[in-house]
């Protein structure tokens, strides 16, 4: 897991010193960070200062089928914020995990329509639009703004891996013969640049990405 984003901090200071026996208590002060950092490599190194945002990496422009048969592109996702992670329908184990835990981040923006969650299928070629369909019925999904897409293997991979960097292991000398896999749940503002990176298996982290969500609300 990759903790790059806004976090509480612990920090040792206000030092004291004890009237009986000069004694130094060190008392913990919480800090908020009030503003999350931008990633433009896949190592995620933050960055807390930027120039010009234009030379920031971005999502790339892209083009699938959501769950109703309907085309989502990045007109869809223009000037919104939103949360993007790969799963397949036929993923027995840590797939319903993520998509419970999405769910809990779905639900803490029930009224706030400019925030949408992009569920890309890893496993297209069986992912039919009716399967997308039939999946989402087993949660509870906002049709309106949670799309869970199929579309070109090729192209769902190259997004995964050379847009949102989706892969613990940087994936550009990968193509789609080989297996994309990942927990990741990457949070994407306004202008598409990436802004965090969370465990998507891990319940406590849809917390911080809940926050960090109200915190691009109000830049």
């Amino acid at each position: 897991m990759i903790g790059k984003n806004s976090f509480f901090v612990l920090l040792a200071f206000a030092f004291c010193a004890c009237t009986t026996d000069n004694a130094v208590e060190a008392s913990i002060v919480p800090i908020t960070v009030d503003a999350l950092p931008y990633y433009h490599t896949p190592n995620f190194d933050p960055i807390w200062e930027v120039g010009d945002l234009d030379t920031l990496h971005t999502i790339a422009d892209f083009s699938f089928t959501d769950q109703n048969g309907l085309s989502v592109t990045e007109e869809t996702i223009a000037d919104k914020i939103y949360i993007s992670n790969f799963f397949f329908t036929n993923c027995g184990g840590i797939c319903p995990k993520l998509t419970r835990n999405m769910e809990i981040v779905q639900g803490a923006f029930e009224a706030e329509e400019d925030v949408l969650f992009l569920s890309h299928s890893v496993a297209p070629e069986i992912d039919s639009v009716p399967k997308l369909k039939a999946y989402t019925n087993n949660f509870n999904v906002n049709d309106a703004r949670w799309h869970f897409l199929t579309g070109s293997k090729t192209e769902i991979y190259e997004m995964a891996r050379q847009s949102y960097f989706a892969e613990e292991v940087p994936g550009f000398n990968k193509d789609s013969t080989e297996f994309l896999h990942t927990e990741h749940f990457i949070l994407v503002d306004r202008d598409k640049h990436i802004r965090g990176i969370y465990n998507g298996t891990v319940e406590l982290e849809m917390d911080r990405i809940i926050e960090d969500i109200n915190l691009l609300l109000n830049e």
